[in-house]
């Protein structure tokens, strides 16, 4: 999988997690939605989770709001939310709803314990550290869909509405503006040789667990469903 152009610091976090961001990104609910053989089942408990995850993440991007420095930074932050909110959730909720999974069922799903750690690490990032940790731990997300969805891109299998959305150009364009947001943030913060710092560990680290997280997710997606 080429990786995408979404700025320097991306480039460097997902060059250092080495097998974990490919565990990731080539998980095999990945290839279930590139080749059509993920059940559907699997993916509707997916979407009810995510949107439950969605809440948080939108709360992170809140608290990125409030940690930020400029305005710009702000700007960018509040977008993001508003993005979350208005246009991604709404999808989640449109999807259920064709398959017979009404709002207030999918706004009554139980979130998994994975699910839990990974959004309360990521606030706890943001609540115990500083703009560029919230920054470290939200990237394996946002940036990860947009390398899966571009190696998505095109596919006209049962999931083709999903993967148009992430390997769109909309989104794509969101990845590489969070991608600038992040270099502007860290060179603001810690200069150009950034990468030297022992900050930089730290923030690797934001990284690191975050993705590991991410793997938890698609296992979650992949678990056996109770009804």
């Amino acid at each position: 999988m080429t990786a995408p152009d979404y700025g320097t610091a991306f480039a460097a976090w997902r060059g250092a997690a080495g097998q974990d961001w490919q565990r990731y990104t080539r998980h095999a609910f990945v290839e279930g939605l590139r080749d059509g053989t993920l059940p559907q089942a699997s993916y509707l408990h997916y979407l009810r989770q995510d949107y439950v995850f969605l809440i948080h993440f939108a709360r992170a991007w809140a608290l990125a709001a409030a940690k930020a420095e400029t305005i710009d930074e702000m700007a960018a932050a509040s977008a993001t939310v508003h993005a979350l909110v208005h246009v991604e959730m709404p999808l989640h909720v449109q999807t259920c709803a064709s398959h017979g999974i009404d709002r207030t069922a999918l706004e009554a799903t139980t979130e998994a314990p994975g699910n839990l750690a990974y959004t309360r690490y990521v606030l706890e990032a943001g609540y115990s550290g500083d703009f560029l940790d919230l920054m470290a731990a939200l990237a394996p997300c946002v940036l990860g869909y947009g390398e899966i969805g571009l190696s998505l891109r095109g596919n006209d299998g049962p999931y083709a509405d999903w993967c148009a959305v992430y390997g769109g150009e909309e989104y794509q364009s969101l990845c590489r503006d969070v991608g600038a947001l992040v270099d502007g943030a860290v060179e603001r913060r810690l200069g150009p040789d950034w990468q030297t710092l022992p900050r930089a560990t730290t923030l690797q680290s934001r990284f690191d667990t975050a993705t590991l997280l991410e793997v938890g997710f698609w296992d979650i997606a992949l678990s056996p469903i109770s009804t």
